[in-house]
């Protein structure tokens, strides 16, 4: 049994608590480890978060914590405005990632269905890492229903953080659909770090993540999982990739955490361009 440094910050700092069967087990563990009398962390938990929709925006996740370089999430969101985020629940979320033979990223299509929770929600935000620091980073454009505002860069960490402003301010119980895409420079593409990961603060309905890939350039391996907000695999199955290169993943209800999908290239297979 692991439990990541990052979830026991989280924990320490009471901006998370453990609730999984097996974090809760992780913390009888911690009791041996430290010496304290049996049950006595478990004590300091009380109970148990409240559930449901009323409760959604107490339980919201703090935007940084799903990151590994949270420090530096943090910094770059204290240069935009996040002000009405916490105004707007994710209601469905749609990412298309479209790779090149060269086995870089082309672009990102992203479309989400947002409502609004009170008067006035205007702009939600979008955080976005390379991974690898020292790629490019992609221009990002609004398609419909949206404008881009300020971008914050941290190039070391290779972190964007971008204002996503809507077209109009919304009144509570109104919806929105927002169109906009990240696009990478090339060719030649750079390559991340073959995966792609979202991150949800709040539960969503329904999360569709759809990769194309250039039929020239197959994976040998594809899959999906994902992770609880202390970082703990809670799932993995194997996507499946046609001739034509597309396959999908879909979650439903799911987060607050973190969806992934990772895939392995042929080792030694190369292409011209």
């Amino acid at each position: 049994m692991s439990v990541s440094v990052t979830a026991l910050s989280y924990w320490q700092s009471g901006r998370r608590r453990p609730e999984r069967a097996e974090s809760l087990a992780a913390l009888g563990h911690l009791e041996s480890v430290l010496g304290v009398a049996p049950g006595s962390l478990m004590a300091l938990l009380g109970p148990p978060r409240p559930r449901g929709r009323a409760n959604r925006e107490s339980n919201r996740l703090p935007i940084e914590s799903l990151w590994t370089k949270s420090e530096q999430v943090s910094n770059l969101l204290k240069r935009i405005d996040f002000t009405t985020e916490a105004a707007l629940t994710k209601i469905s979320q749609q990412d298309v990632m479209e790779l090149a033979a060269d086995q870089g990223e082309k672009r990102i299509n992203v479309r989400q269905v947002l409502r609004a929770e009170r008067d006035g929600a205007e702009r939600t935000i979008m955080v976005y890492d390379l991974e690898r620091p020292g790629r490019p980073f992609p221009t990002i454009t609004a398609a419909h229903g949206c404008t881009i505002g300020r971008l914050a860069h941290d190039h070391v960490a290779g972190i964007v953080v971008a204002e996503i402003l809507l077209d109009s301010p919304l009144h509570r119980g109104e919806t929105v659909i927002l169109d906009y895409a990240l696009t990478h420079p090339g060719p030649p593409y750079s390559r991340g770090d073959d995966s792609y990961c979202r991150k949800f603060t709040t539960p969503v309905r329904e999360f569709v993540l759809e990769l194309r890939f250039d039929p020239r350039m197959l994976p040998r391996y594809c899959e999906q999982y994902t992770t609880d907000p202390d970082n703990q695999i809670t799932s993995r199955r194997r996507v499946e990739i046609n001739a034509d290169g597309h396959g999908h993943a879909v979650a439903l209800d799911f987060g607050p955490g973190i969806f992934c999908v990772r895939w392995e290239w042929p080792d030694g297979r190369q292409i011209l361009i």
